[in-house]
C-alpha cells in the first residue's frame, strides 16, 4: 500500500514541500525551508556525526535530508527506500547536487534490510518509520545493522499523551491522518520508547519538539494562514493546485488517480492541522538511542 501511495504522491510532495518531506519546529522570522535545514542539522549534531562515517537514512524519500546531512557533516549517507520512482528521482538530484560519489540509494524493506550486521556508524529516520507495521521489528533491524556503541536517532509521527482513544473527535482526526498519509495504526510516544528498549537500545533522551515551538509545525498546512514564501501550501495555492491537477488529469497530462490522491492529501492536511491544534498528534517526537558495546544480534 505504501509503495503505490508514494508512486502517486511524490510529485505532489516535491511541488508543495521541496526535497525534504518533513515538518520542523520554527522560530519567528524563520522560513519553512530554513527551519527544515536546521531540523536536519540538529539531528546530525545529536548523532555526533564525523567526517568519513558511514550513515544510513531509513526511509529516505527522494533524499533531501540525505544530501543536506551529507554536506553538513562530510559523511557518506546511504538512503534505504522501497520505492523505485523515489530512488530514481533521488539519484538524479544527487548528481545535480554533486554528492553522487558519497551518497547512494538502496532498494529494500526496512523490516528486512539488505545489509550485513554491524555495518553503519550511525542510523537515522525522519518521519519514516511510522510506516512500519511493527515498531519493534523495524527498530530491531536498525539495531542489527548499527555498529555497537553507536547511535540511532529519529523523528517519529506519534499520538501524544493528550490523545483519548475513547474520544470520537480524536479518533476521527487520527483516522484522517492515517488514511490520507498511507499509515498503519499511529503509535503513542511511549510505545516507540518501549519498542526501542525491547529491541535492545539504551534510550539516551527523547522529547516532543513540537512542545514550545514558537511557530506551530502545522502552520504551513493551516488554510487560515497566508504566506507568499509558501504560497503553494496556502488555501489559495492548494485551490489552484487542485483545479490544475483536475484539468491536467482530464486532458491526459497527469496520471489517472491524481485528483483522488490530491483529495486524500487535503483530508490528511485537515487531520494534521486539527491534531496539532489539539496537541493530540506530533510529527516531531525525537529520540536518540544507543546500541550497547556488548550488543549484537
Amino acid at each position: 500500500m505504501v509503495n503505490k501511495y508514494y508512486d502517486l504522491v511524490t510529485s505532489f510532495y516535491e511541488f508543495g514541500w521541496g526535497e525534504s518531506f518533513h515538518f520542523a519546529p520554527r522560530f519567528k522570522g524563520e522560513s519553512l525551508r530554513e527551519s527544515i535545514k536546521r531540523h536536519e542539522h540538529f539531528l546530525a549534531l545529536q548523532l555526533g556525526l564525523k567526517p568519513g562515517q558511514k550513515v544510513l537514512d531509513v526511509g529516505c524519500g527522494i533524499g533531501g535530508p540525505l544530501r543536506e546531512i551529507a554536506r553538513f557533516s562530510s559523511t557518506s549517507v546511504t538512503g534505504l527506500n522501497n520505492n523505485e520512482y523515489q530512488i530514481s528521482r533521488g539519484k538524479e538530484l544527487n548528481r545535480t547536487a554533486g554528492v553522487d560519489r558519497t551518497c547512494d540509494f538502496v532498494k529494500g524493506d526496512f523490516m528486512k534490510m539488505p545489509f550485513p550486521d554491524n555495518i553503519y556508524d550511525a542510523v537515522y529516520a525522519i518521519e519514516a518509520t511510522c510506516h512500519a507495521p511493527d515498531a519493534y521489528g523495524c527498530y530491531s533491524e536498525i539495531y542489527r545493522v548499527l555498529k555497537p556503541g553507536q547511535c540511532f536517532a529519529a523523528y517519529e509521527w506519534c499520538m501524544t499523551d493528550s490523545f483519548d482513544p475513547h474520544n470520537q473527535e480524536h479518533q476521527k482526526i487520527k483516522a484522517e491522518i492515517e488514511i490520507g498519509d498511507g499509515l498503519p495504526d499511529i503509535r503513542l510516544t511511549g510505545q516507540c520508547i518501549d519498542a526501542l528498549t525491547k529491541a535492545g537500545f539504551e534510550v539516551i533522551w527523547s522529547k516532543d519538539l513540537a512542545v514550545g515551538s514558537p511557530v506551530p509545525w502545522y502552520l504551513p498546512l493551516d488554510t487560515s494562514h497566508f504566506s507568499l514564501s509558501s504560497f503553494r501550501l496556502t488555501a489559495v495555492g492548494r485551490f489552484f493546485t487542485k483545479n490544475m491537477v483536475k484539468a491536467l488529469e482530464f486532458v491526459g497530462l497527469a496520471p489517472k488517480g491524481s485528483q483522488r490522491v490530491q483529495d486524500f492529501l487535503e483530508k490528511a492536511a485537515e487531520g494534521l492541522v486539527e491534531g496539532g491544534r489539539k496537541e493530540i498528534f506530533t510529527p516531531l517526537f525525537f529520540f536518540v538511542a544507543r546500541k550497547p558495546h556488548s550488543g549484537s544480534q
